[in-house]
């Protein structure tokens, strides 16, 4: 997705969603299809050549192999570009360049164990993902030099992003059409003309992602608009690469959950297939096929939607929910048209998709057409379950995002495979997917319906708070980061009060929603949000607490340029690193007494308050860790950290001593 930086960004709550959705998605659908292409384009001229069905039975083998790689390569690089943005945000060259260096040496590693493990146990791998003896010498010459590129393939895909990320989507379209270009180029040259077979789609491949790789690589190290590579970037910092693997984790379950439906798929068809009158290569080979034209009609969905998140995300930040729900109904629709019109393709015409990849015997035609009409019967299903599962992602609701991407393959197709060919034989993994397709559908879709429903209903409301930055004196600028219940705001309110400067907390929030067009509800919330863990993060790695994060950050920035004054809360000491003139002080307060304080202010009782607790002090840490990787409340982080159960008054007054002797020096 496109960086939209919060100042530029108002557009996306008052243009038309119809254009909008034109500017971001066709990109998204181009770069996807020209994806679907590069792995379409082999197994057209494999089947076509004198190497037949067996030829694409043996790239289907090791098709859902590479992915494993993929899943790994995508989860650092989306995960990178997500972190990424936040840095950007900060106007921390350093740290962007440091986060990509560290996600392409995350990237080598993982690609030197990947061909490791594959090398080392190329044909048990094999024989598991569906090899006979007739596919193994095939699927073993085709993988051993598909292996040779697998780290410039991951790291051209982290590449590709980055440059997406940095201003440049044009150019990222142009490092992936020139792999997908070579490899059209050089397969027919390679297979045909010096009758290489299996070995020339091979060769052609890794050359096509050789350059690509080359081109981004050129790119992030001489062309690069916001950072700047150096040979230390790239040293791995383990705390780094956990950052942004934690946020490219939904992409990895949902690439790895593509290698386990294929494995299980090729398992089921290949001892099936072995009692049929198919054999075991017919059906790999066919289902090799129609999960590759399956990829075209997912993938028109895939950059339909994530072309929609900028749109569905800050409009959800700005709580303007109907814009919200138009920009889900027009996806939605264009959806289930996708799948209507390939539903209609695959139905009654299969021979013409079928035939691309090379006409075949008699027998092999007839198990193509069942995989086309019973396989793929309810594709408007399965399109429909992906779709919400990203708009859910948009939305920063990771739980149910991660119910409705699972459902469908995990929960019910893998065991819909072992249990119906028992009684349908090979015809059951086939019934396994519509099947699959209807239970998917029925909970994601309750899920969606449930929450478009109540969009609006609870709308968060919040008392309107001044939005006017009022002038100071220059000064110390102090910076108040506090444990729940250890009344750091009042203490706060008492520091402003004594030094006779202006005070923001709730004030900060209404700055940053005049200036960004998010609703100050929204903004409010951010921290309260009951998400722990991996949960906790993908939510405020997803757009609307993106958006949401750089309102503030900027916010908190313009605050600080009009002198002296207290800052409570959003990690405005790290916001605020650069500025010599800060006081970054943390309170806190030992839990019985905090529990104390909660009981005073808002009448909580102590189980109440202690889970309060527990729930505040964890969003906040995750917020502080998001912005800026530190750990929130560690002593070396501050220059003041104090226990305010020595009284508000006592720990006001030594903050105040604090900030006058620093206005001395």
């Amino acid at each position: 997705m496109e960086k939209i930086f919060v100042e530029n960004n108002k557009a996306l709550g008052t243009e038309k969603i119809g254009k909008l959705i034109r500017r971001f998605a066709v990109p998204c659908i181009i770069s996807l299809l020209i994806n679907a292409l590069y792995n379409i384009v082999d197994q057209v001229f494999i089947g076509n050549s004198r190497l037949g069905f067996l030829g694409n039975a043996a790239t289907s083998i090791v098709f859902p192999i590479t992915f494993i790689s993929c899943a790994f390569a995508w989860c650092f690089g989306d995960g990178a570009v997500a972190l990424m943005s936040i840095s950007q945000g900060q106007k921390d060259d350093k740290g962007v360049a440091k986060i990509i260096g560290n996600a392409l040496t995350a990237n080598v590693i993982a690609g030197v164990i990947f061909m490791i493990v594959c090398f080392a146990l190329m044909e048990p791998l094999l024989r598991l993902f569906g090899a006979s003896d007739a596919s193994l010498p095939l699927a073993e010459a085709y993988f051993r030099i598909v292996l040779c590129a697998s780290i410039p393939a991951m790291m051209g895909g982290v590449l590709s992003g980055v440059i997406r990320a940095d201003g440049s989507p044009k150019f990222s379209m142009i490092v992936t059409i020139l792999g997908a270009v070579i490899n059209i180029i050089l397969d027919p040259i390679f297979i045909f003309g010096l009758d290489w077979g299996i070995e020339g789609a091979a060769v052609a491949t890794i050359i096509g992602q050789i350059a690509s790789f080359g081109l981004g690589l050129y790119y992030v190290l001489f062309r690069t608009r916001t950072f700047k590579l150096k040979l230390e970037d790239f040293k791995p910092k383990l705390k780094t690469i956990w950052q942004f693997t934690k946020l490219g984790i939904s992409t990895f379950i949902t690439q790895i959950s593509i290698v386990f439906t294929a494995l299980v798929g090729n398992m089921m068809l290949a001892k099936w297939g072995a009692l049929s009158i198919y054999g075991v290569d017919i059906p790999i080979a066919v289902m090799g096929i129609s999960m590759k034209v399956f990829s075209i009609v997912i993938n028109i969905v895939v950059g339909l939607l994530v072309g929609a998140q900028p749109i569905l995300g800050y409009n959800y930040g700005a709580e303007k929910y109907e814009r919200v729900k138009e920009t889900f109904r027009i996806a939605m629709i264009g959806t289930v048209v996708v799948g209507v019109v390939a539903t209609i393709v695959f139905e009654f015409f299969p021979d013409l998709v079928i035939n691309i990849f090379g006409a075949q015997n008699e027998l092999y035609m007839e198990f193509a057409r069942k995989m086309f009409r019973i396989f793929l019967m309810l594709v408007t299903f399965t399109v429909m379950v992906k779709a919400i599962s990203i708009f859910f992602q948009a939305v920063g609701e990771p739980k149910k995002a991660t119910v409705s991407s699972l459902i469908r393959d995990i929960i019910c197709y893998i065991p819909l495979c072992f249990i119906l060919p028992n009684f349908f034989g090979i015809d059951g993994v086939l019934y396994a997917a519509p099947i699959a397709d209807v239970v998917g559908v029925v909970i994601a879709g309750t899920l969606a319906v449930r929450f478009y429903r109540n969009l609006g209903k609870a709308k968060t409301t919040v008392a309107v708070e001044n939005a006017t930055i009022l002038e100071s004196h220059p000064g110390v600028i102090i910076t108040i980061s506090r444990q729940h219940g250890s009344a750091g705001k009042e203490i706060g309110k008492l520091v402003a009060e004594r030094l006779k400067i202006p005070y923001y907390y709730k004030e900060m929030l209404a700055v940053a929603a005049e200036k960004s067009g998010l609703s100050e509800g929204y903004l409010n919330k951010l921290n309260t949000r009951d998400e722990e863990g991996i949960m906790r993060d993908l939510y405020l790695g997803s757009a609307p607490a993106e958006y949401a994060m750089e309102a503030q950050r900027q916010a908190i920035q313009e605050i600080a340029k009009h002198g002296s004054c207290v800052i409570v809360g959003r990690a405005a000491d790290y916001v605020l690193r650069k500025n010599k003139r800060v006081l970054r002080v943390f309170i806190s307060a030992p839990e019985e007494y905090r529990i104390k304080k909660l009981n005073e202010m808002y009448g909580d009782k102590p189980a109440e308050a202690r889970k309060a607790i527990k729930r505040s002090d964890t969003n906040r840490a995750s917020y502080y860790k998001m912005i800026s990787g530190l750990e929130w409340g560690k002593r070396e982080n501050y220059d003041l950290c104090l226990d305010s159960s020595i009284g508000n008054e006592a720990t006001a007054k030594l903050i105040v001593e604090y900030a006058k002797s620093m206005d001395e020096r």
